[in-house]
């Protein structure tokens, strides 16, 4: 069996730490626990490994998030790898700050690099882990939110959660969606 595991985020260093790029972080972490490496590929960077035995891809679209669902397709395809085998980590403003929420389906919430991935796949039938960035931002400003540092405050908070995150992963990996859902949607 094999799994594309996609966090979406945007690349360069000036992103790196901005909330819109927890999918980035999320995925360097389970990285981190499992002994994998990134490089350059097509349209991004990728890692591969085991969870058990399960083959896992790991992916950081290089496409910026406004077109993360070009990398996704490519990659899905290139690997022959099923949809119900894909999971997106992405930020969601619609949760609290280290809310986590798993998905089978939904919509894309207005979210680009969801957009662009329900596009492009043509199909919102996809598993997706929400990590709520919170929504405290002042009317008209979320684009400076979303592409901002987090805070300390809120380091504190997440820390442990993206080490929930990358648990939830793997949870999905072995265990599948439901119940995975379960455990991490509370």
């Amino acid at each position: 069996m094999k799994y594309l595991i996609t966090g979406l985020g945007n690349p360069g260093a000036e992103y790196e730490l901005t909330r819109h790029n927890i999918g980035f972080l999320v995925l360097d972490r389970l990285a981190a626990s499992l002994d994998i490496s990134f490089e350059p590929k097509k349209l991004g960077e990728m890692g591969s490994g085991r969870i058990k035995n399960k083959i896992i891809y790991l992916l950081k679209p290089a496409t910026f998030m406004n077109l993360s669902g070009k990398a996704v397709r490519y990659w899905l395809t290139e690997l022959n790898i099923p949809i119900e085998n894909l999971l997106v980590i992405t930020d969601d403003l619609a949760l609290p700050t280290g809310k986590l929420r798993m998905k089978t389906k939904g919509s894309d919430g207005g979210h680009n690099g969801l957009k662009s991935i329900q596009e492009i796949l043509q199909t919102p039938e996809y598993a997706r882990l929400r990590f709520g960035i919170g929504s405290d931002f002042p009317n008209g400003r979320q684009m400076d939110y979303v592409l901002g540092n987090w805070t300390d405050q809120e380091w504190v908070i997440i820390k442990d959660k993206i080490d929930s995150a990358a648990d939830a992963v793997k949870s999905f990996v072995l265990a599948g969606p439901n119940l995975t859902m379960e455990k991490y949607n509370r």
